[in-house]
């Protein structure tokens, strides 16, 4: 579409996304370090409570119960220790007869790691050039960022909707999802939904699922100068370690196209191993702990069971682990995959808008190989797309960054998909 092809309504509403004040309000998030489960992720809700005041929605803040949601039979999981949980959900006043689109995103990072790694405080943004460095900075801030300029930028230009735009700021996403698995229970929905995780210049309309899962391998204690008396518990999770690397190897042999791009499209990898409470004892235990790939569309109840009938065939063919089996089980977060359906009009909506908005190519489809909150949204029946300033490959890294353009030019890829989705009144 060319400039002349715009309406209007939708040339003021770019003209008024203001690109300093995105960026200063992206700094402002960074700055508070809302690690996931942190006092500072529940002090970043309600800062953001605020802002949605200003803009004049209508704001829901709530203190979820925690013990109801973990009883529920579909909790995701969590795999950090937490006091609260804060949902909070801001609609327009707008609207009536029209949809309603939400805009998605969490406001949780991981932790930053080694302070040595980077270039100053993790959580005092930089801007070097075009880029804002610091811990949330793609992963995903500046999606919030660019959604709030997207609505100031609605309402500066005095647009009235004929549908409402609900925006969910989620916690807990980095850790299973249980900001927009609340979020959901409370009964807040919509139409469609477009969540600003990193996408790198693409749209995302699938996610593969991860599941935590641990191993409990059993040996034989003994002390080290008679080791032949004992079984190391190292050595009989080796043949299980090999078990799970053919298994992974099994189950990428035909991705979906939307993963093909990918070498491991749904991968198995043990992040944790702890064994042994002495250096001159034989450990009699090792407990190893993995993130398991789910692929599209699959049951992850099926995908447990594969990995359960994996590590029981393994120990079966092992004299020691035979008599001694391993056991699994599924702590942590349980993310499913989800997908928006093939030929849903919200994956073209949303790439002509950052066309239009930006002068730009159309942005490709694909799908990613990480879980996220799109599970939950599509689960529920909302189509639901990933599209957001940023590159997944340095969030969660010392070099986290992202492009001030980027920002700037998904700020109004929203504004365009809101004004298209949701209709304006004349």
């Amino acid at each position: 579409m060319s400039d002349q092809a715009l309406s209007d309504q939708e040339k003021a509403v770019l003209a008024a996304v203001d690109e300093p004040d995105a960026v200063g309000t992206l700094r402002e998030l960074i700055a508070v370090p809302s690690v996931t489960g942190s006092a500072a992720e529940s002090e970043l809700q309600h800062r953001l409570a605020g802002r949605l005041e200003r803009l004049g929605l209508d704001v829901d803040l709530w203190s979820m119960d925690l013990p109801e949601l973990c009883a529920h039979p579909d909790f995701p999981g969590m795999e950090v220790p937490r006091e609260e949980a804060w949902g909070l959900v801001g609609h327009t006043a707008d609207g009536g007869d029209g949809p309603t689109l939400i805009l998605q995103g969490h406001v949780d990072v991981v932790p930053p790691g080694d302070p040595a790694a980077w270039d100053g405080d993790p959580f005092v943004p930089r801007v070097t050039g075009d880029l804002v460095h610091g811990r949330g900075a793609c992963d995903m801030k500046a999606g919030l960022a660019a959604q709030l300029a997207a609505l100031a930028a609605i309402r500066a230009a005095g647009v009235r909707l004929r549908g409402r735009v609900a925006v969910h700021f989620v916690v807990g996403e980095e850790d299973g999802g249980i900001g927009a698995f609340g979020t959901l229970r409370r009964g807040h929905g919509g139409d469609a939904c477009v969540i600003a995780e990193p996408t790198g210049g693409t749209v995302i309309t699938a996610n593969a699922g991860a599941l935590t899962f641990r191993l409990n391998v059993p040996g034989r204690a003994a002390h080290a100068s008679s080791r032949e008396a004992g079984v190391s518990a190292i050595d009989a999770y080796l043949p299980l370690h090999r078990a799970l690397a053919r298994l992974e190897a099994d189950r990428n042999r035909d991705p979906d196209p939307l993963l093909a791009e990918y070498p491991i499209p749904y991968s198995l990898s043990v992040g944790t191993l702890r064994s042994g409470d002495w250096a001159s004892s034989v450990p009699d235990t090792l407990v190893a702990e993995g993130r398991f790939g789910v692929r599209l569309g699959e049951d992850p109840a099926l995908a447990r069971a594969a990995l359960e009938r994996c590590v029981a065939e393994a120990c079966a063919e092992d004299p020691w682990l035979r008599a001694h089996p391993a056991t699994v089980t599924w702590p942590g977060g349980q993310f499913a995959s989800g997908r928006l359906a093939a030929g849903h009009p919200l994956r073209d909506t949303v790439a002509e808008a950052y066309a239009d908005a930006t002068g730009a190519a159309r942005p490709r489809e694909r799908g990613a190989t990480y879980g996220s909150d799109l599970r939950h949204y599509t689960g529920a029946g909302i189509p639901t797309l990933q599209f957001g300033p940023g590159d997944i490959g340095v969030a969660h890294s010392a070099r986290e960054h992202v492009s001030v353009r980027e920002v700037t030019d998904t700020a109004r890829t929203f504004a365009l998909t809101v004004l298209r989705t949701v209709g304006v009144k004349s």
